[in-house]
C-alpha cells in the first residue's frame, strides 16, 4: 500500500513516501475500510510532524485525517453501509459508549481521537473506521471537493453554530481569512444571517473572501483591527469572533470583542499561550470558549449541506501523494486560500 508517512517527528525533512505497507485489515465487526480516491492537509498535520506534547507514534505513521472513497469491505455487523458506497470520512473517533458520546457529545470523549493524530490516517491508498463515521456522497460532489470537507467544514460548524450560536443581525470577525476553516466558519455564518468581516494578511486573500460573500475585510498588517472595527461598528465591537490564531491574534480578537460578546477558538496556529485581562472579561461579560471537531450529529448536518450545494470549501491546489512534501511546504507558508488536496488513486 502506498502511504505519506513519518517514522519521527521534527521538520518536514521527515516526510517519507512508502509503497511498501500492508493494507489495513478490519478490527472490529463494525469496521469498513475504503479505498482512498483523495484527502486533504489540515493545519493539524503539521503539528503531528513537529511533535506535540503527550502525542507518540508507531512508525511508520500515516498521516492525514480527511478521506473521500468507495467501501471497499464491511464488518459483519454493518448495516448502513455497502461495498461499492462512495462516503466521506468523518475524522474525529469517540468510544461510542461513554456518558459524552451516548449525550451526542462524541468531542468530548476521553478517548476521542482523531485520524493522522491518534490513529492511523488518510493518507493512504485505505483507511480503516468505524462504519458509524462514514456518510455517503452525492454523485454531484466530486472527489476533491469532498475531501476539502470533512474536518474544516464539521469545526467550523460546532463553532458557529453549536457553540456561539450564531443569530441573524449579529456581527461576526473571522480571523486568519483563508485557512479553510476560517472560509467555512464565514460561509456558515453568513447562511444563520450574520454581517461577517473578516482578517488576513494578504489583500488578495482579503477579496477572494468578498467575493465569497464576506462584508468586509482588514489587513492586520497594515491597519489596527480592533481600532478599525470599532470605528465602523459605532465604538460597539462584534458580537462574535472566531480566532485560531492564539498567541499572536488574541489581543486583537480581544479588542473587537463588545459587551456580551463571544469569542471561540479551535486553535492556536501562531501559539498556544494566550493572556487575558479577567477586569475587562468581566465587566464585558465576555464568554470565551473552545471548540473541537464535531459530533455524529453535528457531522450529518454538515455532510447534508454538502451533498446539497448550499456549502462547499475552495479547493486552492491538488498535488498527488507522492508529492507530499510539496503540498505541506504550501502549507506551512501560509499560501493557501482553501484547501490543499491530495490526489491518492490514480486518475
Amino acid at each position: 500500500m502506498r502511504a505519506l508517512t513519518i517514522s519521527a517527528h521534527g521538520e518536514l525533512d521527515q516526510l517519507e513516501f512508502r509503497d511498501d505497507l500492508p493494507t489495513p485489515e478490519l478490527a472490529h465487526d463494525t469496521d469498513v475500510r475504503i479505498r482512498v480516491h483523495a484527502s486533504s492537509l489540515n493545519h493539524l498535520d503539521l503539528f503531528v510532524v513537529a511533535g506535540m506534547p503527550g502525542l507518540r507514534i508507531t512508525p511508520p505513521w500515516i498521516l492525514g485525517s480527511d478521506a473521500v472513497g468507495v467501501v471497499d469491505g464491511i464488518g459483519p455487523a454493518v448495516r448502513d453501509v455497502r461495498v461499492g458506497d462512495r462516503v466521506v470520512v468523518n475524522p474525529g473517533i469517540g468510544c461510542g459508549t461513554c456518558e459524552y458520546c451516548r449525550s451526542d457529545g462524541h468531542p468530548m470523549c476521553l478517548k476521542f481521537a482523531v485520524l493522522g493524530e491518534h490513529r492511523p490516517g488518510s493518507f493512504a491508498e485505505y483507511v480503516v473506521v468505524p462504519a458509524t463515521h462514514v456518510a455517503r456522497l452525492a454523485d454531484s460532489i466530486g472527489d476533491q471537493a469532498a475531501a476539502a470537507f470533512p474536518l474544516a467544514a464539521l469545526t467550523a460548524w460546532r463553532m458557529i453554530v453549536t457553540r456561539a450560536d450564531v443569530r441573524p443581525g449579529e456581527l461576526v470577525l473571522v480571523q486568519g481569512i483563508g485557512s479553510a476553516v476560517a472560509i467555512a466558519a464565514m460561509l456558515i455564518a453568513k447562511q444563520r444571517g450574520a454581517t461577517v468581516w473578516v482578517t488576513s494578511s494578504s489583500d488578495a486573500k482579503l477579496e477572494r473572501a468578498r467575493s465569497l460573500g464576506a462584508d468586509d475585510g482588514f489587513n492586520y498588517r497594515t491597519q489596527e483591527v480592533a481600532r478599525e472595527v470599532r470605528a465602523r461598528s459605532g465604538k460597539r465591537g462584534v458580537d462574535v469572533v472566531v480566532d485560531n490564531g492564539g498567541t499572536v491574534s488574541w489581543p486583537t480578537s480581544l479588542g473587537a470583542l463588545g459587551r456580551r460578546g463571544r469569542l471561540v477558538t479551535c486553535g492556536g496556529t501562531t501559539g498556544p499561550t494566550v493572556e487575558t485581562d479577567v477586569r475587562r472579561m468581566f465587566w464585558n461579560q465576555w464568554t470565551l470558549m473552545g471548540s473541537t471537531m464535531g459530533s455524529e450529529s453535528e457531522f450529518a448536518a454538515v455532510i447534508g449541506e454538502l451533498n446539497a450545494g448550499r456549502l462547499v470549501i475552495p479547493v486552492d491546489s491538488v498535488f498527488p501523494l507522492a508529492c507530499g512534501r510539496e503540498a505541506f511546504e504550501r502549507v506551512r507558508r501560509g499560501e493557501q486560500f482553501g484547501k490543499v488536496v491530495l490526489q491518492v488513486a490514480a486518475v
